[in-house]
């Protein structure tokens, strides 16, 4: 009887992660048809704080080691987003974690030629090289042993090849996980070129 209220608890979890997906997916429909949210200059380092507060409970059940290096810390970008590209990087590091040891996870930022970089870096399972694309697929699911919708990388990549920029993915089995995002870096050029 006592578990009663822990399952519930975990049907209510689940139940806002699905409304965030559908949320996000109608935003990226819109964007389809040329519907704009609203960018505005974001502190990268609050988007992860933020990010880590809805994470602790599978932060802390999984032990997790989170670091950062922030080497570039703005970007002009629509926050819910971009929270949305980091939450499901960083979630699915601890989801995928290696069963032998204590997920760690570093996650860099900096600038790139014209674009503004965050990595997302882990020590978990790996991905297969020739699963390597697959994992931004609608409703593929490379692991059926960890809870999912198949939507959290296509949806990243949505986001990030709607706004001009690119995700690479490297891995290797049993070593980790470095996901690459890169965002069109001429917003931030702009704004601080006009003193705005």
């Amino acid at each position: 009887m006592e578990k009663f209220p822990l399952l519930l608890q975990k049907i209510e979890n689940s139940l806002l992660k699905i409304k965030g997906i559908i949320v996000d997916l109608t935003d990226s429909r819109k964007e389809n048809h040329h519907y704009r949210t609203v960018e505005e200059l974001l502190d990268i380092e609050q988007i992860l704080e933020d990010v880590r507060l809805t994470l602790a409970p599978q932060i802390l059940e999984s032990k997790a080691k989170i670091r950062c290096e922030i080497s570039q810390s703005e970007i002009v970008f629509v926050r819910r987003k971009l929270r949305s590209v980091v939450y499901n990087l960083i979630s699915n590091s601890i989801k995928y974690r290696h069963g032998d040891r204590v997920p760690e996870i570093i996650v860099k930022t900096f600038c790139e030629d014209d674009y503004i970089v965050i990595t997302v870096s882990d020590n978990g399972r790996g991905i297969a090289e020739d699963h390597l694309e697959k994992v931004f697929t609608k409703y593929e699911r490379i692991s059926i042993d960890v809870e999912g919708t198949g939507v959290g990388l296509h949806l990243v990549r949505e986001i990030v090849n709607l706004s001009g920029g690119k995700i690479v993915v490297e891995s290797e089995i049993d070593k980790g996980t470095t996901f690459k995002v890169y965002f069109k870096n001429e917003n931030l050029k702009t704004n601080i070129g006009t003193g705005s």
